[in-house]
């Protein structure tokens, strides 16, 4: 493939040869080649960890490569930072936006390259602030993406979706030519994840050059003209998407073809040991009943806004809860706060795991560790070492979390490890209800099916686990019952005889 571009150097925008980068202990690119050609979707796929982030902070100037060259429009190019970058029509846009909430949305496209008038019309004396030009400039760039929009809105009054329109709207107000879109659609529902396609179609009608990172395979054989796979800092493979399956595609991105992404095994279900009877929240959550047994995956499905996380942080006690009951093991238990309820063998895993499941700054072992300080302290308060150590390295055998120790720091590792150092931490205070927030949201299919296996296992020994998530296959795989919500109240159960897409979708609608 790479000889196939060679020789369609003028339909090339930007080429990358031989590109290596290495950080202490790890080597995280080593001789990337790839070639982005002009109006396309070129889709960038690999395991967490294979190396996508830091190619894509290379092309942007966040960190320079060791050794190899790039070049854009067939001459040399150089990028010494995310502004030059900017300059230089390149743009990123990341699944996490950048933008100031309190801002308008016209300030925010704007900010740091403000169009100006000078003052007097003298060319080097003072200016001001040209509203009216930055505002009919903006307004074009809408009319391009196909859309209107109120400029003064403040941004913390939009959706997830729109902020990234903002997003796409600043970086083509710096003329980009090349978009890097990295899992855009991670926090979209359905509609909004079409809206944003039918964006990128435009874009490419339009002659934008987009390098396209994403975990979800259906988008990429949607919306990608070619793929390129990479594992291990290595290119593996590029072809056009058309000319590729599923399955090879996944041999590519793990090294081998995966037995079965949803490994559910049967277990001999038990008695009832959770339950809520009429749970509330004032204007949150309606009355909501549910009954988890041992050893049972329960599932909690749901569109986007439905209640789901609001339910789990309430039967957790992270959330008031303003009537109804939670019983354990048919008596009512009053849990006061979340120590209360991991006391009683109730652990929650938050589908945010950098914002509130994890410390990144601090190691592996320290992260695992946090929840039993107490437990693993003397009577002065001083953490047993080699307790703590020991904890570290039987979970980080456990759960095959990838890196070269345990007093890694966790902000380095891929998103599918810092999920499993996340399970870990729960796995180590010996949990008997589990309840997990979207537990392979932003991970890779190999490390998904790492993930399922530990949900699966732990179910056979007995956990009890209720798994919110917003992926229906996942849903339609893992669970023995399916409990569906809409706007905070329940809508139905559905056992796993009953289940099926068109059932839960017609239940969450």
């Amino acid at each position: 493939m790479q000889e196939e571009n060679e020789s369609r150097g003028s339909d090339t925008i930007l080429r990358m040869r031989g590109i290596c980068k290495s950080f202490p202990g790890v080597r995280a690119i080593h001789d990337m080649d790839i070639d982005l050609r002009r109006g396309e979707v070129h889709a960038i796929c690999g395991e967490n960890g294979a190396g996508k982030s830091t190619l894509m902070k290379l092309i942007t100037g966040v960190y320079q490569p060791d050794s190899g060259s790039m070049e854009l429009d067939g001459h040399p190019l150089v990028v010494h930072n995310p502004n030059d970058a900017y300059a230089k029509g390149i743009a990123i846009i990341f699944q996490e936006t950048s933008l100031f909430p309190d801002l308008s949305i016209l300030e925010n496209i704007f900010m740091g390259h403000e169009v100006r008038k000078p003052l007097l019309g003298l060319a080097k004396g003072p200016s001001y602030l040209d509203y009216p030009g930055m505002r009919a400039r903006a307004r074009a760039i809408f009319e391009r993406l196909g859309m209107t929009i109120d400029l003064e809105r403040r941004v913390a009054e939009l959706s997830v979706a729109s902020r990234q329109m903002v997003e796409i709207a600043k970086a083509l107000s710096f003329d980009s030519r090349i978009l890097i879109l990295d899992e855009p659609t991670a926090a979209l529902t359905n509609k909004e994840v079409d809206t944003l396609f039918s964006t990128i179609r435009k874009l490419r009608g339009a002659g934008v050059s987009m390098l396209y990172i994403s975990h979800r395979l259906d988008e990429i054989f949607e919306i990608a003209d070619r793929v390129t796979v990479i594992r291990d800092g290595e290119f593996v493979n590029c072809d056009n998407v058309s000319a590729v399956t599923r399955d090879r595609l996944v041999s590519w991105m793990v090294g081998r073809t995966l037995d079965t992404l949803y490994p559910k095994e049967n277990v001999a279900i038990g008695e009832v040991i959770f339950e809520a009877r009429g749970v509330r929240q004032d204007g949150v959550i309606e009355g909501v009943d549910l009954a988890l047994r041992k050893g049972e995956i329960l599932g909690i499905a749901g569109l986007a806004g439905a209640g789901r996380t609001e339910l789990a942080l309430l039967l957790c006690a992270l959330a008031r809860k303003d009537g109804g009951e939670i019983r354990l093991d048919g008596a009512i238990v009053d849990l006061r706060n979340y120590q209360d309820a991991m006391a009683r063998g109730i652990f929650y895993i938050s589908e945010d795991r950098q914002k509130c499941g994890l410390v990144l700054p601090m190691t592996i072992r320290e992260n695992i560790s946090f929840p039993l300080l107490r437990s693993i302290s003397g009577l002065l308060g001083i953490v047993d070492l080699r307790r703590d150590r020991d904890l570290g390295a039987t979970y980080m055998e456990s759960l095959a979390i990838k890196a070269p120790g345990m007093d890694f720091i966790v902000n380095n590792l891929s998103g599918g490890n810092q999920q499993k150092v996340s399970v870990a931490k729960a796995l180590a205070t010996k949990p008997r209800i589990l309840i997990l927030d979207e537990p392979t949201r932003g991970v890779d299919v190999g490390a998904k099916s790492e993930i399922h296996h530990i949900i699966s296992n732990l179910a056979k020994s007995g956990t009890s686990i209720l798994m919110i998530s917003s992926d229906l296959p996942e849903i339609l795989g893992m669970s023995d019952r399916v409990l569906v919500m809409k706007k905070g109240a329940k809508q139905g159960e559905l056992s796993r005889a009953e289940l099926s897409q068109e059932k839960i979708l017609h239940l969450a609608l």
